[in-house]
């Protein structure tokens, strides 16, 4: 629905007043802000308008006007005045992500969290995982009855489990093991680990204590564990600062859902994973899962590498300052897929330069 650009500028102040100050915006604070030069009888005119399209509304007869999710929707697409970073934001956001990018579910965590440090909102991170393969084994012989199994996989999350046996076993076999699967099991999907695969190996290895199937077994689980979407919640305490849930039962209901990964996983495998969008914007009733239907949800996909994609987003109430939340996940999502996606080089080798051109800051190698 189109709308005159008088009718803009005051719905574009109104929001920029209302999110700064939490408190329904009358028709002089208007006249104060908006540059206008309209008397207030105009503006109250105009305000009773923007109210019967459906832009805004007014909690009491005698307050000023809050906007409803038309109204931050209209804000969004046509009227917020797009943030740039500073030059100190973008280097504290590159100098955090140089900091700790090491296994993937620990990224995942710590990604969460800065998105949750930067923005004052909850945080999800999200990855949908492509099947991981096995890249390295390393099998670490403690004494005659232990050794450990560690397994990297192709999206570089590392697992490992602790081996007890019943017999003894000698240094050497583990070893020769370690090699046999190194040569035959990296590089394939569980199911091409058959039963005649282990057994070969067991041949191979002189293995008649079943050491094979163990690590087999293991690896199996591993690679079975990777599918599909996993979540991870930060700061979910950090609504409690916001206005909008002072009121308890609002602000539990919506604290369960987020530290309720199933629900997140359910609602992200129903479409958050098919837009490619740098930023998406969900506002209000927007959102699919009920629990949502009074906040807003920001998210930004970047690639995680080896066909996983990541999304990273934060939770807060509908009078959310969408402009500087948007430019800082853009840009820490922009990182990461320098930092983890396809053809980037080891995160640890990483010494990333920021420059200037024009008004953007560019994160360079």
């Amino acid at each position: 629905m189109s709308i005159s650009e008088r009718k803009k500028k005051i719905l574009g102040a109104l929001v920029d007043e209302y999110i700064k100050t939490a408190e329904p915006v009358g028709s002089k604070a208007i006249v104060s802000i908006s540059g206008l030069g309209c008397s207030s009888a105009t503006i109250r005119n105009e305000l009773a308008e923007l109210t019967a399209l459906g832009y805004l509304e007014q909690p009491h007869t005698s307050a000023g006007r809050i906007p409803t999710p038309a109204g931050y929707r209209m804000y969004v697409n046509e009227l917020m005045e797009k943030q740039k970073l500073s030059l100190e934001e973008a280097e504290d956001i590159n100098r955090r992500l140089n900091e700790k990018l090491t296994q993937l579910d620990e990224q995942m965590r710590d990604v969460g969290k800065l998105a949750s440090q930067l923005t004052d909102y909850p945080a999800l991170a999200l990855a949908a995982y492509a099947p991981a393969t096995i890249k390295r084994f390393d099998l670490i012989y403690i004494d005659a009855n232990t050794f450990i199994i560690v397994v990297m996989l192709s999206n570089n999350t590392v697992k490992n489990k602790l081996v007890n046996l019943p017999v003894s076993v000698d240094q050497q076999m583990i070893q020769k093991l370690a090699t046999l699967f190194n040569a035959n099991f990296t590089g394939i999907s569980s199911d091409k680990i058959t039963p005649l695969l282990i057994s070969s190996t067991e041949r191979a290895a002189g293995d008649t204590m079943g050491l094979a199937a163990v690590i087999a077994s293991f690896t199996m689980e591993t690679l079975e564990s990777q599918h599909g979407v996993e979540a991870y919640i930060t700061g979910e305490n950090r609504l409690l600062s916001q206005p909008e849930f002072r009121d308890p039962d609002k602000a539990h209901k919506l604290m369960n859902y987020l530290s309720d990964g199933g629900h997140i996983i359910a609602d992200a495998e129903n479409g958050l994973f098919n837009d490619e969008s740098e930023v998406r914007v969900l506002i209000g009733p927007e959102n699919i899962a009920e629990e949502l239907k009074d906040s807003s949800v920001v998210i930004a996909s970047y690639d995680m590498g080896d066909n996983t994609k990541g999304l990273i987003g934060v939770v807060g109430p509908t009078r959310m300052d969408y402009s500087a939340v948007a430019a800082k996940l853009s840009f820490l999502a922009a990182g990461l897929s320098k930092r983890l996606g396809a053809g980037a080089a080891p995160p640890s080798g990483m010494h990333n330069k920021l420059i200037i051109k024009g008004d953007d800051i560019i994160d360079e190698q």
